[in-house]
């Protein structure tokens, strides 16, 4: 594959970021309308949000007229001006959410009873944001969202227990349009309040410069040991992890700095390109700001998000450690050492000259553990790291930047405003007929009522939606489908809700469609396959983990102790360096091919939860390193 440009590999393999470029009227109207938007979710945010439906319609109704402007309709209108009728859809996407909080009092008092105009609006409404997802998000979702219109209708013909009486076209616009059960429900509300927020205030840590202190602290702190520049990957797009939720974004911006780097070093195309991949995905699951699919978790579970970010510490950090092991034997198999320490920033220079970027994540967490609401400390955050920049001329924003920052903000979160809202239309239809209990139980059926089986064919449904859907609005539909049957089975809620989560983020490095792979091998030159391939291998532990938490819920922090947890964490790394060496081929030396199969035998037994598996993966473990290190004779 041909080496490409970033810009280039971020529109092409993150749809979001194809936003239209205006200079003059058009340029600064939109940049107008985005501040606006930043400067209301800020306002309601200061002064307390206005009645559920009246936040979300308003939210929807700006995000909506940015859609139609910064996503024209035709690929020629990118760099130029805009048709008339993206001005035309732009104003209706304005105007028919603005319907609900000018008629907001009658709508409340007619209590559902529909007129022809309120019909013809819902439809409308409905219309353009399918449009809006077919624009932003894409074609997978919009038939995916087309799928449970249509099973809205076709319920009578639907087969077995998926068969409902079928809704007319009033009963499912209502639903859908004025209620807080469809396109204005949960997503669209967590959306509408802290998502933004958190957007808003990682669109204010890039302008600081942060990202780029991120990348040189990991230089300065990994790129010294054998395969450096690997390791500074991994570390670095766990930090960056911290502030961004888009796993090809992460690819992009870090992956730009370390995968020639990791070329220049020895590493193949195909695996710089994956390692990237893999740690930048790997970036959603890291606390203490994931990405928003984990705001929605907190919404659908009903726990404080600083409950999601703690039961997410370990899980996190275990996958790091996977995909770090997999970079460390791939280094020792080839050899390939690190860069003098000469040519390295110091970490206590950078510390000393741009720490102080870094405070306000330091302080979102504080905030967070002390009771703080995410929107509250969020806010806190923003204004904090605007205050943090200015400690240091070299890293203080100008009005102007700030002003910039209202502006990327508003346009940073319009994928994921249409993807929640995208999401109720799914949550909607799901509720009115009944559909998540049939399919649950319809799962439980196929997997006999097993907890192994039905945890498999969850991670099946889950990465098979995440090919193609956001996920943000993956989690949101394995949650409303697949997450009650594991609950049923006895799963604790947030161990069921964390699996499809961790299933729908990974499927970005899951071959065929695995768009962060694709990013990092259009930076490396690689090919793509092979890319997503050993993305795959170094993203192991994603595949494995969620099993070990539902098997065991103390690595999320249920019900834990220390004794339990330290086992449990112990045994699971001693898992993780065993399947890593035996995927990558490698452990203190070459393995052959029979140690490999052993040694993932035993990672397997190492992470199941239990005395008699730890023991026999433990011995099986220590007697292949013996072997080993006597045939380098260094036992």
């Amino acid at each position: 594959m041909k080496q490409q440009n970033s810009d280039e590999i971020l529109k092409k393999y993150d749809k979001e970021s194809n936003k239209a470029e205006y200079g003059g009227f058009i340029g600064k109207f939109v940049a107008a309308l985005a501040i606006t938007f930043s400067v209301f979710q800020l306002y309601t945010a200061f002064f307390g949000v206005l009645d559920a439906q009246l936040q979300r319609a308003v939210h929807l109704g700006f995000g909506l007229a940015l859609v139609f402007l910064l996503y024209p309709s035709r690929k020629s209108s990118v760099t130029g001006g805009l048709k008339p009728l993206d001005w035309l859809l732009a104003f209706l996407g304005a105007a028919a959410p603005a319907y609900i909080v000018i008629e907001y009092q009658n709508l409340v008092l007619r209590a559902g009873l529909m007129t022809e105009l309120d019909t013809a609006v819902g439809i409308v409404g409905i219309l353009l944001l399918v449009e809006a997802t077919r624009r932003v998000v894409g074609i997978p979702m919009v038939v995916v969202v087309l799928c449970f219109l249509g099973y809205a209708f076709l319920g009578p013909y639907a087969p077995g227990i998926l068969a409902h009486r079928g809704l007319t076209v009033n009963q499912l616009v209502s639903h859908l349009y004025f209620t807080t059960e469809g396109i204005f429900g949960i997503p669209l509300g967590v959306s509408s309040t802290f998502i933004f927020l958190f957007i808003l205030f990682g669109a204010y840590l890039e302008s600081t410069g942060l990202g780029k202190f991120f990348i040189d602290l990991a230089n300065g702190i990994a790129g010294w040991a054998s395969g450096g520049p690997a390791k500074v990957a991994v570390l670095s797009s766990g930090l960056m992890g911290t502030v961004s939720g888009s796993s090809v974004a992460n690819v992009v911006g870090t992956g730009s700095l370390t995968i020639p780097m990791m070329k220049k070093l020895g590493y193949r195309a195909d695996f710089a390109g994956a390692v990237e991949a893999a740690a930048s995905t790997g970036g959603q699951l890291m606390p203490p700001v994931m990405g928003a699919a984990a705001f929605l978790m907190a919404e659908f579970v009903g726990v404080p998000y600083i409950e999601i970010v703690k039961a997410a510490i370990i899980p996190a950090a275990l996958y790091f450690a996977g995909v770090w092991l997999g970079v460390h034997f791939e280094a020792k198999r080839n050899n390939l050492k690190g860069i003098p320490r000469n040519r390295l920033p110091k970490v206590s220079s950078l510390i000393k000259e741009r720490g102080h970027l870094a405070l306000p994540l330091v302080i979102i967490v504080y905030l967070l553990v002390s009771g703080y609401t995410p929107m509250r400390a969020a806010l806190a955050a923003i204004v904090l790291a605007i205050v943090c920049s200015a400690l240091r001329k070299n890293t203080r924003m100008q009005p102007i930047e700030i002003v910039r920052g209202l502006e990327n903000g508003a346009k940073n979160v319009l994928g994921v405003l249409v993807a929640c809202a995208a999401a109720g239309i799914i949550i909607g239809v799901v509720t009115k007929t009944g559909m998540g209990l049939k399919l649950a139980s319809g799962l439980l059926e196929l997997s006999g009522g097993a907890l192994i089986p039905s945890m498999f064919f969850t991670m099946i449904t889950a990465i098979i939606l995440g090919m193609g859907v956001p996920t943000t609005a993956n989690y949101v539909i394995t949650s409303t489908i697949a997450a009650p049957a594991l609950v049923q089975l006895g799963v604790p809620v947030l161990a069921a809700h964390m699996f499809v989560f961790y299933f729908g983020i990974i499927a970005d490095v899951t071959p065929p469609v695995a768009l962060a792979a694709y990013a990092g091998a259009g930076i490396s030159g690689g090919n793509a396959l092979k890319t997503g391939v050993n993305a795959s291998k170094l993203a192991i532990a994603a595949f494995i983990i969620p099993y070990m938490f539902v098997l065991s819920p103390a690595l999320l922090m249920i019900d834990a102790t220390a004794g339990t947890l330290f086992i449990t964490v112990t045994s699971a790394i001693v898992g993780m360096v065993a399947l890593s060496a035996s995927l990558i081929g490698y452990l203190a030396d070459d393995l052959t091919p029979i140690f490999r199969i052993l040694l993932f035998t035993s990672g397997l037994l190492m992470i199941k939860p239990g005395v008699i598996t730890d023991l026999a993966g433990s011995v099986m473990f220590i007697a292949i390193v013996v072997l080993q290190l006597r045939r380098k004779g260094e036992l």
